[in-house]
């Protein structure tokens, strides 16, 4: 199941205005940059971000997501029709020709039941062309990010155009092994309405991920830290021999 935050219509378009810093993508436009990337199919693409980016440097992309509300907002952004949005995953992708797929942010980590990654992962590696990349993020699980998910540290109360102000936070719910649920409260104060999110993430080891891309045909390349997250992500290189 796609989070609330992604399909309900009235949360995808508050994605962007509540984070509007995107700067975790920089090193992944910097790899696509040194991979001398002409093709890139974007996973999890949400509301089109790093797709757009691509696209303004001449790259041809494919933007996947399941979350229709979300693919919606990224075909209504000056550009949108330099992309192909597919409204789907990375399990089930029309024959492609990729030389780099991406999964920036969560998506590695949202893809929970261990099934479905394998399947992705599979899916990846087919659209790549032999010798090409797949680059994505998973949070070292070690760092426990998930005991600073609380209201107190997250609260914040933003001005949305056209929406007025929303208060959101995040709320820890269950930790369970390697899955850890969390709900986003939003508050719109123009109306009155409140819509919650539930998201679970699996947060996986980092040899775990290495293991499982060399079973499914992987090289991997490099792991590194996120620039911007130092010592708390691992970041993913891996190539399709």
């Amino acid at each position: 199941m796609t989070d609330e935050c992604f399909v309900h219509p009235r949360l995808a378009a508050l994605y962007d205005p509540l984070d509007p810093d995107r700067g975790d993508l920089d090193p992944y436009l910097g790899m696509a940059e040194k991979f001398r990337a002409r093709r890139v199919l974007d996973i999890g693409c949400g509301t089109g971000v790093f797709a757009l980016l691509l696209a303004d440097r001449g790259i041809e992309v494919v933007g996947v997501d399941p979350a229709r509300a979300s693919v919606d907002v990224a075909r209504g952004k000056p550009g949108a029709e330099r992309v192909r949005w597919i409204c789907g995953d990375a399990t089930t992708l029309p024959p492609l020709r990729v030389d780099l797929a991406t999964m920036t942010a969560n998506v590695a980590q949202a893809i929970a039941d261990p099934q479905t990654w394998r399947r992705t992962l599979q899916g990846a590696r087919e659209a790549l062309r032999p010798g090409w990349h797949l680059v994505f993020e998973s949070r070292d699980p070690a760092v426990r990010a998930w005991e600073e998910w609380n209201r107190e540290a997250s609260y914040a109360v933003t001005v949305v155009p056209g929406v007025g102000e929303v208060e959101s936070w995040v709320e820890l719910v269950e930790v369970s092994g390697p899955l850890v649920t969390f709900r986003w409260t939003y508050v719109f104060r123009a109306d009155g309405q409140v819509l919650t999110s539930d998201s679970t993430l699996r947060f996986r080891g980092r040899q775990e991920i290495e293991d499982e891309l060399t079973v499914l045909g992987y090289e991997v390349e490099d792991v590194r830290d996120a620039p911007d997250r130092p010592g708390r992500e691992f970041v993913f290189v891996a190539r399709r021999p």
